[in-house]
């Protein structure tokens, strides 16, 4: 418990915040400090041929230790933690012990974790908890899943009495801005399933995910100075405000809208008079239904275009990543062996949605089943993020036997 808990605090002291504007992969240095830091240990507790490759992607291996021959796993997680909050100067809080209640941030005593909006508090009563100064995001997405496997590594290495098949350690980056295995070589990481470790709680294995695109509406219009403007200066900044309005708020934002609906969330606006940009998430759990949402975006588009004449307006959608429930089909026991190490492990398993997207969503859909597995993870990236110390542990527990599970697998072509 105290390594996984200083693993965990060291490794989200470190910036890894991804950046999309950055142009470049990876797109922080703070995830080529941590991924260096990350091969290091790897090599301390015993893991030989670790690689740590220009874009920053961490695969090595954990041996088998069974002589028949056994499907290759792989354990997955990412380095990145999200653009929506600061990931500079993160001071985790560790609160022993937890005694109930709402839970008021040292650094910034308006932001309190309170049980009224958190009701999982309530099972967690006498834990330990790690949450933010309240300045902050945490990090536990996805620095939870990577102190989990780490330690899970680190227990089969010490413990070469327990049997199990060949497992893959992989850490990619900027997943948080849809390029998570943009540089990652299936053929490389050589494995027959995938484990994402970047979930909520405990017990829970995500079977679904959004299918997810990506919008971004340039606005440009004209510049002029606003004494002599008359009829002559189109306003970008007033067009993207029109646009904005005509989205539908009440059946088509996430703040609206919960289980299975899908959204249009317009999360960055940038710019000036003379031309603006927007980024929109395009999200369904239906992948044909994206293309319904472009569309409603390009006919709010058209009718501004006519009202503006001037001013043009484009919008670019962009694939991001597709729902994994299908690909997963195609191999069962990835989740089949998920749920019975997990009752292994003391847990009633719990087959979930997750209304966003994983490594393991576009691993699936390039051919690798891969669902997520819960790694102790709370509020994510806000402020207000928390992680609890026995869910991780308890996380590790599930990877110990996942991989003896499919160390007495069937392999598979």
């Amino acid at each position: 418990m105290e390594n996984l808990l200083n693993r965990f605090c060291r490794y989200v002291r470190i910036d890894t915040q991804a950046n999309e504007s950055a142009g470049t992969y990876p797109s922080s240095p703070g995830q080529l400090e941590l991924g260096r830091l990350l091969a290091q240990e790897l090599q301390q507790v015993g893991v030989r041929d670790v690689t740590h490759d220009e874009h920053g992607i961490i695969l090595t291996t954990l041996p088998a230790t069974v002589q028949r021959q056994a499907p290759a796993i792989a354990w997955i997680a990412h380095l990145d933690t999200s653009p929506e909050t600061s990931g500079r100067g993160v001071n985790p809080v560790v609160q022993r012990g937890y005694v109930g209640g709402d839970i008021q941030l040292p650094g910034d005593p308006s932001k309190v974790i309170r049980v009224a909006d958190n009701p999982e508090l309530a099972a967690l009563a006498g834990k330990t908890l790690i949450t933010t100064d309240g300045t902050t995001l945490l990090g536990a997405d996805d620095k939870a899943g990577i102190a989990v496997i780490m330690e899970a590594a680190a227990h089969l290495l010490a413990h070469p009495e327990i049997p199990h098949g060949p497992i893959r350690i992989c850490f990619t980056c900027d997943e948080e801005i849809g390029h998570g295995v943009d540089h990652l070589d299936l053929k490389k990481l050589g494995a027959h399933v995938g484990y994402t470790l970047d979930g909520g709680g405990q017990g829970e294995i995500d079977i679904e995910t959004f299918s997810a695109d990506l919008a971004v509406v340039t606005i440009t219009g004209v510049n002029i100075h606003p004494a002599i403007a008359k009829g002559a200066m189109v306003n970008a900044v007033r067009i993207a405000g029109q646009l904005l309005d005509r989205m539908p708020r009440l059946t088509l934002a996430p703040e609206t809208t919960g289980e299975r609906d899908g959204f249009l969330h317009p999360y960055r606006i940038e710019g000036g008079v003379g031309q603006v940009t927007l980024r929109i998430l395009l999200r369904d759990f239906v992948t044909a239904k994206l293309a319904d949402k472009a569309r409603l975006l390009e006919a709010i588009a058209v009718a501004l275009r006519a009202e503006h004449p001037k001013a043009k307006i484009d919008v670019t959608v962009t694939p991001q990543y597709r729902n994994m429930a299908e690909g997963l089909a195609k191999e069962p026991r990835a989740v089949t062996f998920a749920e019975e190490a997990m009752r292994r492990a003391g847990l009633e398993p719990k087959r979930t949605i997750v209304r966003g997207g994983t490594d393991g969503s576009r691993l699936t859909e390039l051919g690798l089943p891969t669902p997520n597995l819960s790694c102790g993870e709370h509020n994510l990236h806000s402020p207000l993020e928390f992680t609890c110390l026995e869910e991780m542990a308890t996380a590790v527990r599930v990877l110990v036997e996942l991989a003896q599970i499919w160390g007495q697998a069937e392999w598979r072509a």
